[in-house]
Formats: structure tokens, C-alpha cells, sequence
């Protein structure tokens, strides 16, 4: 059944209850997803997924219908997972990245995936470090410049090119692990 998503976001706004049940049965898988790739475990995708309807329930009124709805949401739970990140720092080791001068990875990170599905994927990316995580999720992923990344995780550009060189370099080991341990 496809839903008119305009009708939808109005009827939200007059805080239908019915409206929100359906947006959240509607939405909950997608933005689950986005929740899974910033987190470490399933529990804290959960938490970031429940804190990101929230505030998309609370602030569904300031959404001008210009845009994308759905896009809106996920940026939404992108936020919500960066600042639950940030507010995890203090409780998780943080190591100081040094800064590389050779960034020039000649291999294509998409061509490294082509044969995972999205579960596997996930799973490679949970063996990384938080920051590296954050990091490779945020550049290949959403898209996001160095300089963005630098100003959402509050870290330098250059911190930024380093994380995402290792973390492409860490990735490679665990799917070489992967792959020979997997071989037939």
C-alpha cells in the first residue's frame, strides 16, 4: 500500500497518533539501518533509533515540506548517532591519530564490497574502532567532505583523512581474515 507521504507529515503535525504509528511502521527499518552503521551493538542502534523518533516526533512540526521527508528523518537519526558517539568518547578509550601524508588508496572501497550483502558489510564495520567507524561511515556512505567530517566530529581534516586511511587499511585485514577463513 503506498501512503501519501504529504498527507502523512500533515496529519502528524495535528499530532494524530494513528499517523505516527504508521510513519514509524513505515520508516522503521530504513532508519534502523542508519542506526546500525554507527553503532557498535544492536542494543545501541535501538537507543539511537527510539532517541531519533523522538525528536523526529518532537520536531516534525519545523519540517517545511521542502526536501525530502524521508531524507529529513535521516539526517535526523545521522545526528542523533554522531552526538550519542560524541557523548560516548568519555567512556571509551580515544586514541590520538597521527596524521598521514600518503592517502592515495588506488583500490575503490565500493569494488571492496561488491560481493557482501549489507549484514556482512555491518559486520566488518563493527570491527572498527569507533572513530574509524564514524569516520568511513560519514565519507563513503553519506557522502560527507573531510572538512564536514571535521566539523561534525570535531576532530582536524587531517585526523579525519588519517581515520578513514586506517580504517580502509583495517577493513582490508578483516575481510582477508574473513575470506580465508571462509574459503572452501
Amino acid at each position: 500500500m503506498e501512503i501519501d507521504i504529504e498527507k502523512l507529515v500533515k496529519r502528524c503535525k495535528a499530532k494524530e497518533e494513528l499517523a505516527f504509528e504508521i510513519l514509524y511502521k513505515n520508516y522503521y527499518r530504513v532508519l534502523f539501518g542508519i542506526a546500525l552503521r554507527y553503532s557498535r551493538t544492536k542494543a545501541e542502534a535501538e537507543d539511537i533509533l527510539q532517541d531519533s523518533f523522538i525528536k523526529i516526533f518532537n520536531n516534525i512540526p519545523s519540517f517545511k515540506n521542502k526536501g525530502s521527508f524521508e531524507g529529513w528523518m535521516k539526517r535526523i537519526v545521522q545526528n542523533t548517532a554522531i552526538n550519542s558517539y560524541h557523548s560516548n568518547l568519555k567512556y571509551n578509550l580515544h586514541v590520538e591519530i597521527s596524521e598521514h601524508t600518503d592517502l592515495n588508496d588506488k583500490q575503490d572501497f565500493n569494488t571492496i564490497f561488491e560481493s557482501f550483502d549489507v549484514k556482512d558489510i555491518t559486520r566488518f564495520l563493527n570491527f572498527l574502532p569507533d572513530g574509524y567507524r564514524m569516520v568511513i561511515n560519514l565519507y563513503y556512505i553519506d557522502g560527507y567532505s573531510h572538512k564536514e567530517i571535521a566539523e561534525v566530529l570535531n576532530i582536524s581534516i587531517g585526523t579525519s583523512k588519517s581515520q578513514l586511511f586506517k580504517a580502509k587499511a583495517n577493513l582490508k585485514t578483516i575481510i582477508e581474515l574473513y575470506l580465508k577463513r571462509n574459503a572452501v
